[in-house]
């Protein structure tokens, strides 16, 4: 399904009017407008899901059988440096992150797999999704009902260290689990000049600091991975006071569920541990966030199939500690998520990321590829079934 010059054109237009005009988490409305507007010139309809309050949920073709494709379309709180010509227009807004990219390469999907959905074995479902930079987006979609019915579905992020015409694609974990933490050390103010007077909070959480090192180090084997990162350290308020108050902030990646369950288990052992020692109380407050991606294996080989079928190359993409919301629809449905190359100058969250817009194209084809195949699949799937 090769996409005409026309078409690459309108998708390169696309993603800079959507680059121009970025909205925050929550904030899309005139993202969720152009989108709508956009899928309602091709004839796609537009489902209507009420809690949803922005984002666009649409679908082509017919049938029992249902797969989704997924795009995030926020932008972040970051200023432009790029210097492009279609710079964002919002002062303190952009999309930093590719979303941007993500949204005309599913709409790219859509246009072809409008133009062949009297093939298609069943439904697409198109996901548009709000706020993933808030990791709150794919569960107001899963809230809505927007999942229910769809057997598998597939998403994609943009890789600025994989050139254009790869895709990585890995079976099993691809990106991590993140969970905040924030540590309140409550020990007994003084004098600096007489800290016997008192219990220091300050040393207390160097002492959290250090034993929370030993937790990766000795308590998560050699062949799994861990990050714990304390990030803040903020206390007192005088030169000469020893406050009675220290917090602590961070946060934890993992990229397995039972691992997870563990390092979280013994963070909060070393925390209270430390703090009893010294006299203190020290308290461990959550701050949840997505689980690890993990991707299914047998739709991972479809994906594979859809890359090769769209002249990209498929490489083993190194795991990422980075989180994504889209494992929150892997814990309801068999998904994969897959990396695409797009030859970018700086990392995601950058002012002057960008990306090259020769991916578009290429991406477009890949989406509406898996979109077939994973239809395939479940056809062949109910026939073994039922025979």
């Amino acid at each position: 399904m090769p996409l005409t010059e026309g078409l690459q054109q309108q998708l390169i237009d696309i993603r800079r009017h959507i680059h121009r005009h970025p909205e925050l988490s929550g904030e899309e409305v005139q993202t969720t407008a152009d989108i709508r507007e956009w899928l309602e010139a091709a004839d796609i309809r537009i489902l209507n899901f009420p809690d949803l309050a922005t984002g666009v949920i649409a679908e082509i073709g017919t049938g029992e059988s249902l797969v989704a494709l997924r795009a995030d379309i926020d932008a972040l709180p970051v200023q432009e440096e790029t210097g492009l010509p279609f710079a964002s227009e919002i002062a303190g807004k952009m999309h930093a992150c590719g979303h941007d990219f993500h949204t005309a390469s599913l709409l790219g999907a859509a246009y072809l797999l409008k133009e062949q959905e009297h093939h298609l074995q069943g439904r697409v479902r198109l996901i548009f999704q709000p706020a993933e930079e808030k990791a709150k987006g794919a569960q107001q979609v899963i809230a809505s009902g927007a999942l229910e019915g769809v057997q598998a579905i597939f998403g994609l992020h943009n890789k600025p260290d994989l050139p254009v015409g790869t895709v990585g694609i890995r079976e099993g974990a691809l990106m991590a689990a993140a969970d905040g933490f924030i540590v309140e050390v409550t020990g007994v103010g003084t004098h600096a000049a007489v800290p016997e007077a008192g219990i220091d909070p300050i040393v207390v959480s160097a002492h959290i600091v250090t034993a929370l090192q030993s937790i990766v180090s000795r308590n998560v084997g050699s062949q799994q991975g861990a990050v714990i990162s304390v990030t803040q350290l903020n206390s007192g308020h005088v030169w000469n006071v020893i406050p009675d108050l220290a917090v602590l902030q961070g946060t934890i990646r993992t990229f397995d569920e039972q691992v997870r369950e563990h390092v979280l288990s013994r963070f909060e052992q070393v925390v209270e541990g430390v703090g009893t020692a010294f006299g203190t109380s020290a308290t461990v407050k959550w701050l949840a966030g997505p689980p690890p991606v993990l991707n299914d294996g047998q739709w991972t080989g479809v994906a594979k199939l859809a890359a090769e079928q769209s002249q990209l190359q498929v490489v083993e993409p190194a795991v990422s500690p980075a989180s994504e919301d889209f494992s929150f629809y892997q814990k309801e449905v068999p998904g994969v998520f897959i990396f695409v190359g797009t030859s970018g100058p700086q990392e995601w969250h950058h002012p002057s990321f960008d990306v090259d817009e020769r991916a578009l194209s290429g991406t477009a084809t890949f989406l509406a590829n898996t979109a077939h195949n994973a239809l395939a699949q479940v056809e062949q799937q109910s026939s073994l079934s039922t025979s």
